[in-house]
């Protein structure tokens, strides 16, 4: 088919495949993939040989890693979290806004630019990439700690800062113009009146709608069992909500899928679902590179060094040092400080609206708007080297201690703030994924249906991947007639070999975990690890039989008490039995068992 025929494919296909290449490039000599990406964008752009993507797509496609991106950070960052660090994100981020803005216009000035073309570079400096920023925060497992939320909250008033201007700057663009009239002050403060009243009206639909129906929402498709359902319903609210925040209220895309993700994150079995949903955020925030570097001319840096040089040091320089100073003002300590300049101390998606705002209502001019992509991508560039700089300086502010002493708050790899749950840890390469749900209108045909066991007084048994193949084994060693329920080959097979009997299929199915015979079996294993599905399992096995004893794996409080609503009568929960085990032999370690003596599991 031809090429131009097909420009999204084009652009989708090598973009990516030289973003991979020049990422993998770029790890090999230990930089940032990041640079890679940027790289792979300017040779698909338009001021250099060869091929050149379509921009408009690009950016379209960039937008949806955003989205997709504030909807994962919405649910990590709760509503508690957000007024947590309002006291320093609000004060603290308008006015880095206003000495960024101020140093923008100082050198607009030197350029012999207008008032207004100095007012747009200027807010076009302040406000940081949120790719960027929750990027750096993910990479090194910051996002959730105190500095984290402070810089996630940072972030968000500056988008709604933006947001402002963004409304605002069509209006008094032909005033601030050269030789333009003055502003009507009445005028805009009706503008900003109904701005600030649009954001209002969408956060209060969020917190009073929004917290009933998307968690609801989630949970009723979680227990239909179909999980190619629920990944569906994750990117429905994230798109959706983002669509209609900027369709109906004038908020960006990324500040109403940060807020789904926060409305969202009340309900942890729904977040914890919905994380293992998003995969497609990360080649998504790729191609949101990847359009950044394509409108990179790599002609300004010889033109205009001096310039470029300039930009830069308002970016990196100037907000970073604002920053540290606004952060120390308000108290905190000189680590947290650094790690929030390193975190804002670039530039991204806002600053090219902003810029491409500009140039159309003749306010900025086209060198403006080179200048700021330029400051971009070297901003992005330097970033990952100066958050690697600043987190080893953290690292000295806060390693030293007292002899005796508990270490400080922000110690050198510990997270300050509430501790994450740690995660499940992953099914070891190769081994046997849990089961997974038939799709929503393929049910399996009625003579497809496997036939009812006849064993009586037996364990039945659901997944046998990590978990389910040991208490498989234990059972089988005992001398119990056991039932396995799994999908994957390679288990069924294993399973067998054990000595088990196996029914192939999903037992989320109520056709197929008819065949279990529950009311004459013993005891029930459900040891998938998504909660939503074994919830669907533990509900039907109830139903089915409600003298049976139902044993399940969880990996929150909110999952066991969803399991013990569903009927489960005992939960097991993997981090609480770590600790129990280690607070067991640090018992033994004391004294309190008998010598030599290993405490039981």
């Amino acid at each position: 088919m031809p090429e131009h025929h097909t420009p999204l494919i084009a652009t989708i296909a090598l973009g990516l495949v030289l973003a991979f290449a020049l990422g993998l490039a770029a790890h090999r000599l230990r930089v940032s993939p990041i640079v890679g990406y940027l790289l792979a964008g300017i040779a698909v752009g338009p001021f250099t040989p060869g091929f050149v993507a379509d921009q408009d797509l690009a950016n379209q496609l960039a937008e949806i890693g955003v989205i997709l991106l504030m909807f994962a950070v919405g649910l990590h960052f709760s509503l508690g979290d957000l007024m947590s660090v309002r006291a320093i994100a609000l004060p603290g981020a308008i006015a880095q806004i206003v000495v960024a803005t101020l140093l923008g216009t100082a050198l607009a000035w030197q350029f012999g630019w207008g008032l207004g073309a100095g007012l747009v570079f200027g807010l076009a400096l302040s406000v940081a990439s949120t790719v960027v920023l929750v990027r750096a925060l993910q990479e090194r497992r910051i996002l959730e700690t105190e500095r984290g939320r402070i810089a996630v909250g940072w972030l968000v008033v500056e988008d709604l800062a933006m947001v402002l201007a963004l409304v605002v700057l069509p209006a008094v663009g032909g005033a601030l113009a050269v030789g333009g009239a003055a502003p009507g002050g009445f005028g805009i403060a009706v503008l900003v009146a109904l701005t600030l009243a649009k954001v209002g009206a969408f956060v209060a639909v969020m917190l009073v709608a929004g917290r009933r129906v998307i968690p609801w929402l989630m949970h009723y498709t979680a227990y239909s069992g179909s999980r190619e359902l629920f990944r569906l319903a994750v990117y429905a609210v994230a798109l959706g909500v983002a669509y209609a925040a900027a369709a109906l209220f004038g908020v960006s895309f990324a500040l109403g899928a940060f807020f789904a993700g926060m409305v969202l994150s009340e309900s942890q079995l729904s977040q914890r679902a919905a994380e293992e949903a998003l995969p497609l955020r990360d080649a998504f925030a790729v191609l949101f590179f990847i359009s950044v570097g394509m409108l990179f001319d790599p002609r300004i840096l010889v033109e205009a060094p001096l310039a470029v040089l300039a930009t830069v040091a308002i970016i990196v320089v100037g907000k970073s040092v604002a920053a540290v100073l606004i952060v120390r003002a308000f108290g905190q300590s000189w680590a947290t400080g650094l790690t929030i300049a390193a975190s804002l101390a670039q530039i991204g998606e806002f600053s090219f609206i902003l810029a491409g705002l500009g140039v159309v209502l003749g306010l900025l001019p086209a060198e403006g708007r080179d200048l700021v992509l330029a400051g971009a991508i070297l901003s992005i560039l330097v970033n990952p080297f100066l958050f690697s700089t600043v987190e080893r300086r953290r690292v000295r502010l806060v390693r030293p201690h007292p002899a005796g002493a508990a270490p400080a708050p922000e110690a050198a790899g510990a997270a300050s703030g509430p501790v994450a749950p740690a995660p499940a840890m992953p099914e070891p390469v190769g081994a046997p994924a849990p089961p997974v749900s038939p799709s929503a209108g393929d049910p399996p045909a009625r003579d497809e249906r496997p036939p009812v066991t006849a064993l009586t007084g037996h364990d039945v048994l659901v997944g046998y991947g990590r978990v389910g193949s040991l208490v498989g084994a234990g059972l089988l060693a005992a001398g119990r007639p056991v039932l396995v329920f799994e999908e994957r080959s390679e288990a069924v097979e294993a399973a067998r070999r054990a000595g088990a009997e196996v029914v192939e299929g999903n037992a989320a199915d109520p056709e197929v975990i008819a065949a279990a015979n529950l009311a004459a079996a013993r005891r029930l294993f459900v040891t998938v690890p998504e909660a939503f599905e074994a919830g669907q399992i533990v509900e039907q096995a109830r139903a089915a039989s409600p003298a049976i004893e139902i044993v399940a794996r969880a990996h929150s409080e909110a999952e066991v008490a969803h399991l013990r609503a569903l009927g489960a009568d005992l939960i097991v929960m993997g981090e609480r039995e770590i600790a129990h085990r280690m607070l067991e032999r640090a018992g033994a370690a004391a004294g309190a068992g008998a010598p030599g003596q290993e405490p039981a599991s």
